[in-house]
This record gives structure tokens, C-alpha cells and sequence, in this order.
């Protein structure tokens, strides 16, 4: 893949790594002229000011900090939007840190395992496209894709199963988030009195416990949970409606 001669900054602080990354540049990608490295924010910033790179190879844990990687992302790209921004890191777990880089505005995130940077990789980013990843995020991506889509499934499922329409779901929602059966009926949108909603719920615990609840009573608290264990309430999804 064909590339025109660009300007680098690599920020890294272990210079092991440092000289790996510099390696893959001099050896898969001889267009990329590195014009400098930082090993802290304030070096990066100092370079910064002395020539403009067209991308910036970020690694995410500088001094043992990772939110000043995220920091250096994000004003980056808010004082030159041009930029490119990939992130390099090891930073293999903390999938909250790769959620605040991409707000930040990185153009990509490569993870120093299995798979390391590749020429495509950089091909991509210089060549306009977002959200670059490799092989190992990518996995990481796709897995939680698919738990959120079968999670989707089982709640679309239960709802059918036991016959669950929309305002029982809405009530449920809301009892789980600690709304009163009074606050619940002053919904908008909510067409039912406290009377109603307690009718509702007593055929709410006849449908989730059809045997019985080992003869004690059901209450709101044990209804809500027995719901989030079919899979009726996602806990990952609970929100009020507007009042």
C-alpha cells in the first residue's frame, strides 16, 4: 500500500518499547520520518511547538499515569484536528481507558499484543479512516457485541414468553430504580392509579412465580430481581422515562 513521506511523534516512556516501535517504522513503513520522541507530556508538548507532526504515536501510560495519554489526546486533536491520533498501547485490560481515547478522539487504537502496529494499520489511519483497531481489540469488540446482542435477544424472548406488554415493562423498569407505586402512576404516559399498578403488580408475580415463591410472599424488591433473572429487565438498561 502506497504512502507519501509524513512527519511522526512517538510518545513512549519505556525505551525498550520505544526502540520496538521505531524499529516497525524504519523497517515496514520507511515513509514515516520520526521528528521526534517524548517520554513525558511535557516533552510532547515542547516538540509539539518546535514542528507539527501529521501523526502521533500514542502510548497511553506515561509515568505511570494513563489519563494523561487520554489528556494528550484530546487537546491534540482539539488544537489540530488534522492530526492523526493511533494509540500504541499495553494497555490490554482497561477497556474504560480505550472507551475515554476514543471520546478523546483517536483515530484508532492498536494493542501491543499478539498482532503488533502494521503498515496497514497506518495506511488506514493516514489514509482518513476511523475507528482503526487490530486483531486483539477487535476480539475484545466483537465479543462484547455479541453479548449485547444475545442479551437483546433474551430480554425480546422473556417479554414474548410471559407475556410481558409495555407498561408492565415500564413499571418494573422503575420499581427497580426505586420508584414508588405514586411516582410510578404520575408518569406521563402511565394510564394506571396506585390501585391499578398494585392489581398489576400481583399478576406480575403470578406470571414470574407460576409455583409459588416456596410459600413466601413476593415483594417488589424479589419481583425486580426475579425479572432481571429473565432476562425482562436489563440491568445495563435501566432508565426512567421522563416524568
Amino acid at each position: 500500500m502506497k504512502l507519501e513521506q509524513f512527519k511522526v511523534i512517538i510518545v513512549e516512556d519505556v525505551p525498550l518499547e520505544l526502540k520496538g516501535t521505531e524499529g516497525i517504522l524504519r523497517s515496514d513503513i520507511p515513509e514515516a520520518q520520526v521528528i521526534g520522541t517524548a517520554d513525558s507530556e511535557a516533552a510532547y508538548w515542547k516538540l509539539m511547538r518546535e514542528e507539527l507532526p501529521q501523526l502521533v504515536l500514542l502510548d497511553l501510560g506515561l509515568g505511570g499515569s494513563t489519563t494523561i495519554g487520554v489528556e494528550i489526546c484530546r487537546q491534540t486533536k482539539e488544537k489540530h484536528k488534522d492530526i492523526k491520533v493511533l494509540i500504541f498501547t499495553g494497555e490490554i485490560l482497561n477497556e474504560k481507558l480505550w472507551v475515554d481515547v476514543l471520546d478523546a478522539g483517536a483515530d484508532g487504537i492498536i494493542l501491543k499484543s499478539g498482532e503488533m502496529l502494521t503498515r496497514n494499520d497506518v495506511c488506514s489511519v493516514m489514509g482518513g479512516k476511523r475507528l482503526v483497531f487490530n486483531q486483539p481489540i477487535l476480539k475484545k469488540i466483537i465479543e462484547r457485541f455479541a453479548q449485547s446482542v444475545n442479551s437483546q435477544i433474551a430480554q425480546q424472548e422473556s417479554l414474548i414468553d410471559y407475556e410481558i406488554d409495555e407498561y408492565d415493562e415500564r413499571f418494573l423498569r422503575h420499581l427497580a430504580l426505586g420508584y414508588t407505586k405514586e411516582q410510578i402512576s404520575n408518569l406521563r404516559g402511565m394510564p394506571f392509579g396506585v390501585k391499578s399498578l398494585e392489581k398489576r403488580q400481583n399478576e406480575l408475580v403470578q406470571k414470574l412465580f407460576p409455583n409459588g415463591n416456596g410459600g413466601m410472599g413476593v415483594n417488589a424488591t424479589r419481583l425486580v430481581v426475579k425479572a432481571m433473572q429473565l432476562h425482562i429487565l436489563d440491568v445495563d438498561n435501566l432508565y426512567p422515562d421522563e416524568d
